[in-house]
């Protein structure tokens, strides 16, 4: 059974003031900062989850020499807590006329326009005076593990026939779902002023005098991982950024290329980049990564109602 405040912890019976805590504490990622965050003191709040983890019979953080971590069973036991205090919260707003809390979302994603242009979406439509929204466009491995540990509640990347096995298995194991949104043929960006931008498409052996741009993955740097399809062909000219930025500004001064899906919005990124279709046999699955242990937020369904919408024409601006 939950109790709704911390006065009742004594009696055995976890309360949501115990679950705010754990929520707070894995967010400041120290108890010190946690305590602080939460005006108490750091002994009441070490007690308080060592006795909510005796309760529960299980261990939500770690203890190491460099602080605390999140175990295994603790990110499962977050998601859960989150939910909780969600619905307690609504329910406060509902009948006891609380003003609403401040709003929590992340959405972790390769490079795509139409994801920004949901996530403009959802602000416009949910952002009140106060919330703290995430969109995190980072490395494919990564965007995995923030889906699997919740720190996202959404995932958005590509699959096709070269990597495909590696990421569901990846999936699989992370309890994770794809969910596809759209299929989109291989493309270049290049810069408007590239000799290649007028062209009606191009092949790999006409991009051979051009530097390659590719999205550096980091440890997780395999061929599988890359965010760029064809990634295993032999290039002469490699360059590998780990900025977006830095990767569409030496676009236009290299006059290099990236191999993308196309998609691409000039709001967003500006006239100076073009895609053109490349002459190649492939395909890119862009789909959304989704937990399968629980359902999406009221801000998750919004999220994704954004991106099936704009999923329906993604090509254009």
């Amino acid at each position: 059974m939950i109790t709704p405040n911390a006065t009742q912890e004594g009696a055995g019976r976890m309360t949501l003031a115990q679950l705010k805590y754990v929520v707070t504490v894995a967010k400041a990622g120290t108890m010190t900062e946690a305590a602080k965050e939460l005006f108490i003191s750091q002994p009441s709040l070490t007690k308080s989850i060592k006795e909510l983890e005796k309760e529960m019979h299980v261990r939500i953080f770690d203890r190491t020499n460099k602080g605390i971590v999140v175990s295994k069973d603790g990110e499962e036991f977050l998601a859960y807590a989150r939910q909780v205090l969600e619905q307690a919260e609504l329910l406060e707003e509902k009948y006891m006329n609380k003003s609403a809390r401040k709003q929590e979302f992340c959405v972790s994603t390769q490079h795509y326009s139409f994801a920004v242009n949901a996530f403009v979406d959802l602000i416009k439509e949910y952002g009140n005076e106060k919330y703290d929204f995430s969109l995190r466009e980072t490395q494919t491995y990564e965007i995995i593990e923030d889906v699997a540990s919740l720190k996202s509640e959404i995932g958005i990347l590509y699959k096709n026939c070269f990597n495909e096995a590696v990421i569901d298995k990846l999936l699989k194991s992370n309890d994770l779902r794809f969910e596809r949104l759209f299929v989109a043929r291989p493309h270049i960006f290049v810069s408007s002023g590239s000799p290649l931008a007028g062209r009606k498409s191009v092949t790999m052996e006409e991009l051979k005098p051009y530097p390659y741009l590719s999205f550096e993955q980091g440890e997780h740097n395999a061929f599988y991982f890359s965010e760029e399809i064809f990634s295993m062909v032999e290039r002469p000219k490699n360059i590998r950024v780990r900025d977006r930025a830095t990767l569409f500004n030496l676009l236009i001064g290299l006059n290099g290329y990236t191999v993308c899906s196309g998609v691409i919005d000039e709001n967003l990124n500006s006239s100076d980049i073009v895609a053109v279709p490349l002459d190649e046999e492939g395909e890119m699955e862009i789909g959304i990564l989704l937990h399968k242990k629980f359902h999406p937020s009221k801000l998750g369904d919004a999220y994704l109602k954004a991106l099936r919408k704009y999923a329906t024409n993604p090509l254009s601006p």
